[in-house]
């Protein structure tokens, strides 16, 4: 589902109806504070609203209205409004010197990020931050260290991690279902050059992203599953990668379409490249293809596809339909559809929590984004994507850039694990 439809389901539909439970009976409250309240961190803070030990003391967002619209929100769930902070991009500094606030939801535009959650993790906050995690190998290793420093959760939000399909072949991976794995491929491809700019024709933070920045910039939707089916960071670690790019061309004429041949618009010199391609290899020798598009032309039936290979069995997910071939198993030696696999293989949280999650946004998996973060703050659990996994996966950002900037050359993978990966394994 993409963000569109996302917010017209988390709008019209979820409500304060999801009748989520307290995560233990009788949960002390804890205080989250919302960094950012445009569409997603609205709905992640509707999300958050349905679990009635969550209190809100304080939201942040330069925007008046949307602002105002949340503050809105939490006072009709929680009978007070909170305090908001918008005197300008730094106010968000300001809240973070509250005493009232536990944990952050940091829902920002991407590149904001980084930045943020290092923020909050030295104020000493438990911090959620959407995806991608950071912009800047700088970014990655603060958000590491300062995870390590603060002795807080840090959690990126990636949702895809979650979508039960993905959670089924994690399991079957790590039952050994596939044998060793070998290869995988996986991207993001998705139209979204009308998302780059806003109804008067300033962009977006897609928009900026795609002036500003070339490379294989969003690649956590895609990487974060395979790099967990993988067992990256436990027992393998992403080590170097290469990256192409086709020339940039789809947002200009989009942009001379919309707006005119001789728009202010259509002069705009975007730096993204219509579409990248990113080969990454393991410390196993694993083989990873990471495909980015963002702005050529093309249906798609969803944002993200997948391929898992190993050497007793495949996995392929189109967009489309979810198909899986297994030695010794499968009757014939071609493709069988998913579905039976994926119920003998249902990941425990969907069995738990299914039924609920099933109400929010992005196939349920943005219930698990939420109730995970909660869970592992209250509970004292390891984070389900620490930083050391969040700056992997992010790392694919500025790396590939300076891949493409050196015509292809390959980069080294920094070890965020600093060495943890190997006794990792399990």
């Amino acid at each position: 589902m993409d963000r569109r439809r996302f917010l017209a389901t988390t709008t019209a539909g979820l409500g304060m109806g999801l009748a989520a439970e307290s995560l233990t009976q009788d949960a002390p409250p804890l205080r989250l504070a919302v960094i950012g309240t445009g569409g997603r961190g609205t709905g992640l803070l509707r999300l958050a609203l349905t679990f009635p030990e969550v209190q809100v003391p304080a939201l942040c967002d330069i925007h008046e209205g949307r602002l105002n619209n949340a503050i809105t929100l939490v006072r009709e769930a929680r009978g007070a409004a909170p305090e908001g902070y918008s005197r300008g991009p730094l106010d968000y500094r300001r809240l973070l010197e509250r005493d009232d606030v536990d944990a952050v939801l940091v829902a920002t535009p991407m590149q904001l990020h980084g930045r943020m959650s290092i923020d909050a993790l030295r104020a000493g906050k438990h911090t959620l931050s959407e995806v991608a995690a950071a912009m800047t190998l700088d970014e990655c290793w603060g958000l590491v260290r300062s995870e390590r420093e603060s002795g807080k959760t840090y959690m990126l939000a990636e949702n895809c991690c979650y979508y039960g399909q993905n959670l089924a072949v994690r399991n079957m991976a790590e039952a050994g279902a596939f044998g060793e794995l070998t290869y995988a491929e996986c991207g993001y491809v998705h139209d979204c050059r009308a998302l780059a700019f806003e109804g008067d024709g300033t962009l977006t933070w897609r928009g900026e992203l795609g002036r500003d920045h070339n490379g294989n910039v969003y690649p956590t939707h895609s990487l974060g599953p395979v790099a967990q089916w993988l067992g990256i960071n436990r027992g393998d670690r992403l080590e170097s990668l290469a990256t192409m790019a086709t020339p940039t061309g789809s947002l200009h004429r989009y942009a001379a379409q919309r707006f005119g041949a001789d728009s202010p618009q259509a002069k705009i010199d975007f730096a993204l490249a219509d579409s990248t391609s990113t080969l990454i290899r393991t410390a196993r020798g694993a083989v990873i293809d990471l495909r980015f598009d963002m702005y050529s032309a093309r249906p798609h039936p969803s944002t993200t596809y997948f391929t898992l290979q190993g050497l007793t069995g495949a996995y392929s997910d189109t967009g489309r339909q979810q198909e899986v071939w297994l030695e010794g198993r499968s009757p014939q030696y071609e493709w069988e559809p998913f579905a039976p696999y994926a119920g003998e293989f249902q990941h425990d949280l969907w069995k738990r929590h299914g039924a609920q999650a099933s109400q929010s946004g992005h196939g349920g998996a943005d219930f698990f984004a939420i109730q995970q973060f909660l869970e592992a703050v209250r509970e004292g659990k390891p984070s389900p994507i620490p930083a050391a996994d969040a700056a992997a996966w992010s790392s694919i950002i500025p790396l590939s850039a300076a891949s493409i900037r050196a015509g292809g050359a390959p980069q080294a993978i920094p070890d965020f694990t600093e060495g943890r990966w190997r006794a990792a394994a399990g």
